[in-house]
């Protein structure tokens, strides 16, 4: 009963966003603000759902003009435990695909972000230049998640360079964000689902960098990431009785 309850909520929630997104979108179309509005509503659906999130480090950006976030990408649910996350004027990178999504499609490309061809390397390679001129001529920091594609509870998976190439070529620092692990954590049937850390770690500067040094700003990043994950595991309070029946997937 509680999860169909938290089903309707949610529906109803997301339908109220997406029509008040799409009016301020239209009213503003690609406003550099219009993505870090919309994502603090999304983020207020995190108690409707049972979890806590909790943010750390926001004095490490502070002050901070542009940068490329980099975060673990682990479960659908992403979409309203990060977004508690972003600055004023973050837009995020997405798949040209995404476009394609009744409803959320069209509206995160409206909102600002931006959508890249994956699959062809060259337009990939040429879609980079063009966020470069759009973090330099606009002033925005850009988020990533640099392994690609939801972990799904298998730990934090292999970097891409993508967000590095933009990083070096921008010439802005890098913010590595880790979040506790909390794949499976959500179930619907139950009230309290728990905590979420989220650490945001102190800017990575890569004005001395060169491209040769590209890979080992990665290593440098992932491994950044990965201890802090470790750190949030070890401190973050689970729910009583967590389950995996019944649990997100």
């Amino acid at each position: 009963m509680l999860k169909l309850l938290r089903i309707l909520l949610l529906g109803l929630a997301m339908v109220v966003v997406f029509v008040l997104g799409t009016l301020l979108c239209l009213v503003r179309p690609r406003h550099p603000n219009n993505v870090y509005l919309l994502g603090r509503l999304f983020h207020l659906a995190c108690p409707l759902v049972g979890l806590k999130v909790s943010v750390r480090g926001r004095e490490h950006v502070k002050g901070l003009e542009s940068a490329i976030y980099i975060a673990n990408h682990q479960s659908n649910w992403d979409i309203i435990t990060h977004p508690g996350v972003l600055s004023p004027r973050t837009v995020a990178i997405g798949k040209n695909s995404l476009f394609w999504i009744p409803l959320f499609g069209p509206l995160f490309w409206l909102s600002g972000n931006l959508l890249i061809n994956r699959e062809n390397k060259a337009k990939a390679a040429s879609t980079i230049g063009k966020v470069v001129e759009r973090i330099r001529s606009r002033r925005l920091s850009i988020w990533m998640f640099p392994e690609g594609t939801r972990s799904k509870g298998k730990g934090l998976l292999p970097f891409k360079t993508g967000a590095f190439h933009i990083a070096l070529q921008a010439g802005v620092p890098i913010v590595p964000i880790a979040c506790s692990s909390y794949f499976g954590q959500v179930d619907l049937n139950r009230w309290d689902n728990g905590e979420v850390l989220i650490d945001i770690m102190p800017p990575i500067d890569v004005s001395d960098c060169q491209p040769a040094q590209l890979r080992d700003l990665l290593k440098q990043s992932r491994k950044q990431i990965a201890d802090g994950i470790a750190r949030l595991d070890r401190e973050v309070r689970r729910p009583d009785s967590l389950t995996q029946s019944g649990a997100e997937s």
